[in-house]
């Protein structure tokens, strides 16, 4: 077969993606093989592919096609979010486009454009993972708006409810003033730098008194709502006022001045204005108090008529603030503005700043459903990768809050909730509409309520209330068949697909989303199947320009994956994500990177088109061919082991970087330069046959990187023997620890004789003859002395006879290697500037090392290894100075002569 002489990596990625599609390669089913098994993080279905989805699927892919070649039965699972807020957010942008307002719709007009919208723009992402090579079962492709995946949803709430764990209560919940929505504590972000904000210092005058409090709020826009100041106990400054009345500015109203512990004497002045409607931490001082609770805010930010000053009401918050200082400069009540740094919680899909809020919302407790999921990590039945996470983890669930589950959206899963009256518990919890009107009976004594006496919950469950749910409902874990509703537990003998493939192998994630997803999946698998959803979680950094800035549209950096790909080749771009990605630290992605890739896909191209250029002769292996085999051997034996523990440890970019080294330096470098046949000379048959099974075992070991290039150059070399994905992976031989220090020692020697020839200015086809002294006669019967003959570009290596008037000498290896040159040619004072030069640096290292091996804290602390090789170190400094003192005394002679 035909091979191009140029690598065009578009043409060979349209190959075989097509190939791989049309015949269903990566489709898994049950059978006699252990299963290895990745649910994908499924990405928002409104998302299109950036740089973290990049390295994120790549890792997968590694790991699910090495699996593959290593006897599993793998399966990948792919599917995609329905992402409540971003997804609500874009079909809302969208009918502004067409002059259509959301309040405009009934709900179901809404979702009818919303799945509009998905079927026209949801399955780009995954468009894209197969461009990147993916190598998902896409037949199981899920969406978490699919119909079973809907019911499962729904399913779980009403056994939550059922067991306890879910309630329905008033609580401070954060609030999205822009989606309209409640969040849970993880979706708000903070900005590690903080933001800028104004503290506003403000008279509040005690009653029937010219005497004040000054309190200092950086949310002027709340004081309307203020009901009360408080201040510390203890605190003596303020302990005269404690029980008295103090006026709110602007509006005037009477306020009591309380002592709570909450006020830190420390902080601004000592006096806190108590806003229970816009601060968790003074809803709390509130409920101590008995205070009323007076909220000030509309859902959309804009202040309503409870604050008390016409002007404002409908007015968003922010604009308020402003106006407010005006107003208490009016009022000659503003003691002074402060700048400050501080926290301020974001939305994490809307970016807005985000209100704390009283409302009635439905919750998880999670301190006890969480209890099993902190055991599984701690116990390392489940193995977190870097296990740095794991203190972060227990610190999180350790200190784990209720989990606020509502969002008050349209597009979700709705919570099946039903009312039937205008009380606070007229309502019941079911599956069905015709599940809840017999309940509603039931617990109404009303036996004549129809559907239509009912309305169902408007709001939907926040979007980790279904992904939680992700690993064991892809293999339909809550489906009719296998889910027990009276004991609330997966019954797997019911379920063949899921007690074959359940728990999952690995989960490569975030570790931002390590409690967004990570242990709220950990949670749903102990409390419904009572086993552990995956055995690794592997947590990927964050990818960064080479400034160290995190990827970001606003600041432009962040490269199109899709060009990346275009331009470099996608096996060049994996494998530039995976350079430099060490678990759980943050790649720093330079566009280099990708080039480093293309270059090495040409290089194992370059080297695949010159095996295939030799013509073979059937013939024993000459005793060069025979020492390269059998070297080359070593070193892929050496090399498998330590890629498979680098993979077992989870260093995968340390994986890629040892077979990237056996490919590049170790194969083309060293073994083809030594075994390849002259010009116009034949290579052994045998010579050819091992050459072309090394290079194989080779694209097998690349292959998890680089999928496209190693089948493309496998069908070449497999004589239709099936696909390189479906090869077996090497098996690690037993390294003779011996032969590859002999070859470390070799390979020294070739470098010191090439760069011994470039500073002398040897042409590379002039065949030299080197010559040692009769003690270093050793390396004549060097096991690679073949090598160092033929890389060296040397004619022999011989045993110095005579004395010799003038020679140049380098030490390699330990051995002094002696080259005689032609006195008439030699400028003297030339060389003499040089060899006393090398002379004063080889001084000066001696020292340096003789410093180190006299200070007694190293001799005593430091690894024997660290000491040894700086013993080694001494020895080759006095080595070479001792024969540059006698290449000087020559020299000299040499002079005195002419």
């Amino acid at each position: 077969m035909e091979i191009s002489a140029k690598y065009t990596p578009a043409d060979i990625e349209k190959k075989w993606l097509e190939y791989w599609t049309q015949h269903e390669c990566f489709a898994s089913v049950p059978d006699q093989r252990p299963p290895y098994t990745i649910v994908i993080p499924p990405p928002n279905v409104t998302g299109v592919l950036h740089m973290g989805h990049m390295l994120n699927n790549t890792i997968q892919d590694v790991l699910i096609r090495r699996a593959r070649m290593l006897g599993y039965n793998a399966c990948w699972v792919p599917g995609t979010d329905h992402a409540s807020i971003a997804t609500e957010a874009k079909v809302v942008a969208m009918l502004r486009e067409k002059g259509i307002s959301k309040h405009q719709l009934t709900r179901e007009e809404f979702l009818k454009y919303a799945f509009e919208w998905k079927e026209k723009y949801g399955g780009i992402i995954l468009h894209q993972l197969r461009r990147l090579g993916a190598s998902c079962d896409w037949k199981r492709t899920t969406f978490t708006m699919d119909e079973d995946y809907y019911r499962a949803v729904i399913r779980v709430f009403v056994d939550l409810y059922k067991k306890g764990y879910i309630y329905r209560g008033l609580r401070m919940i954060n609030w999205d003033c822009e989606a309209r929505t409640a969040l849970s504590n993880e979706e708000v972000i903070y900005n590690d730098e903080g933001e800028k904000v104004t503290f506003y210092y403000v008279k509040y005058y005690i009653k029937g008194s010219d005497d004040y409090l000054t309190v200092a709020t950086v949310r002027p826009e709340t004081i309307m709502g203020d009901v009360a100041v408080a201040v510390n106990p203890t605190d003596e400054r303020y302990a005269h006022l404690i029980g008295k009345t103090a006026i709110v500015p602007i509006i005037g109203r009477e306020v009591p001045i309380i002592a709570d512990e909450y006020v830190d004497k420390e902080f601004g002045t000592g006096c806190l204005k108590v806003t229970p409607a816009h601060d968790p931490n003074d809803y709390e001082i509130g409920l101590r108090h008995n205070l009323p609770v007076i909220d000030t805010l509309n859902d959309d930010g804009t202040l309503n008529e409870l604050c008390g000053v016409p002007e404002f009401v409908g007015l968003d918050r922010f604009k308020v603030r402003k106006l407010m200082r005006q107003k208490l400069e009016e009022a000659e009540v503003l003691v002074k503005t402060e700048d400050t740094i501080t926290r301020v919680g974001r939305s994490e899909r809307t970016n807005s700043v985000v209100e704390p809020r009283l409302s009635l919302q439905w919750f998880i407790r999670m301190k006890e459903i969480s209890a099993k999921a902190l055991e599984v990590v701690e116990k390392g039945d489940i193995q977190l990768h870097p296990a740095k996470f794991i203190n972060t983890y227990r610190h999180w669930m350790e200190n784990v809050k209720d989990w606020c589950i509502s969002r008050q959206l349209w597009w979700g899963h709705r919570i099946p909730a039903f009312y039937y009256g205008d009380g606070p518990e007229d309502y019941v919890v079911a599956e069905t509409l015709e599940e809840a009107v017999e309940l509603a009976r039931q617990k109404s004594g009303n036996a004549g309520l129809k559907a239509q006496d009912l309305r169902q919950d408007p709001d939907v469950l926040d979007t980790w209330a279904s992904s939680w749910l992700w690993p064991l409902q892809v293999f339909g874990g809550f489906n009719d068949q296998c889910f027990d509703r009276v004991r609330g537990k997966i019954d797997f003998t019911k379920n063949a697909e899921l007690a074959y493939y359940y728990p999952t192998e690995v989960l490569v994630t975030a570790p931002e989303i390590l409690f967004f997803w990570v242990a709220r999946m950990i949670i749903a698998g102990m409390e419904y199947a009572d086993k552990i959803p995956f055995k690794h979680v592997y947590l990927t950094g964050i990818v960064r320009d080479k400034l160290g800035r995190k990827m970001s549209k606003s600041l432009g950096n962040s490269p199109d994956p899709e060009q990346l790909m275009a331009t470099y080749g996608t096996d060049a771009v994996r494998v530039g994500m995976l350079f430099s990605s060490p678990a759980g630290n943050d790649l720093l992605f330079d566009e280099k990177l990708c080039e480093q890739g293309r270059n090495f896909a040409n290089k194992i191209w370059n080297a695949f088109r010159l095996i295939q250029s030799w013509t073979a002769e059937e013939r024993p292996m000459n005793a060069t061919e025979a020492a390269a085999v059998s070297w080359f051997g070593q070193q892929l034996a050496a090399a498998v082991q330590e890629i498979d523990d680098l993979f077992a440890k989870y260093r995968i970019s340390e994986a890629l970087m040892a077979v990237y080294d056996l490919i590049w330096d170790k194969y083309c470098s060293w073994y083809l330069e030594w075994i390849k046949p002259a010009y116009g000379e034949r290579i052994s048959q045998e010579a050819l046959e091992s050459s072309k099974s090394y290079f194989i075992d080779l694209m097998k070991l690349l292959h998890p990187f680089m999928p496209f290039i190693t089948e493309e150059l496998y069908s070449h070399l497999s004589s239709g023997t099936g696909l390189i994905m479906n090869a077996p992976w090497p098996k690690a031989g037993k390294v003779d620890a011996e032969a590859v220090r002999a070859f470390e020692k070799s390979s020294e020697i070739v470098t010191a004789i090439r760069n011994f020839r470039a500073q002398n200015q040897i042409t590379p086809k002039e065949r030299i003859t080197l010559f040692v002294k009769a003690e270093n006669a050793e390396v004549l019967a060097h096991p690679y002395i073949t090598m160092i003959l033929k890389l060296g570009g040397l004619a022999n290596i011989e045993v110095l006879s005579d004395v010799l008037s003038n020679v140049k000498t380098f030490l390699a290896g330990g051995i002094e290697f002696i080259y005689p040159i032609n006195e008439d040619a030699l400028d003297v004072d030339a060389e003499l500037a040089k060899v006393q030069a090398d002379l004063n640096y080889a001084k000066g290292f001696l020292e340096s090392v003789m410093k180190k091996l006299g200070n007694e804290r190293f001799m005593q602390n430091a690894p024997e290894q660290v000491k040894q090789n700086e013993l080694k170190k001494k020895q080759d400094a006095e080595a070479k100075i001792e024969a540059l003192t006698k290449r000087l005394e020559q020299l000299n002679q040499l002079k005195i002569k002419q």
